[in-house]
């Protein structure tokens, strides 16, 4: 059973890096988009982090009032 777990991971991480290393038709990848502007990605993501983080903070307080 562990053989089959190792062989689904294995093939799982080799489609995920062929997925973000794949050209498309500008020529450019998931990859290369993140190497060449990685704190445009990182602003993005902490400004996804926090919005969610107050839409949960808000529908906890909602569920605690009520």
């Amino acid at each position: 059973m562990g053989f089959i777990k190792t062989f689904v991971l294995g093939a799982a991480v080799a489609y995920g890096v062929q997925h973000i290393t794949k050209k498309r038709e500008d020529g450019s990848s998931i990859l290369s988009d993140f190497l060449d502007n990685p704190s445009d990605l990182v602003n993005k993501a902490k400004a996804y982090a926090e919005d969610t983080a107050s839409q949960v903070a808000r529908s906890v307080k909602e569920k605690v009032v009520l």
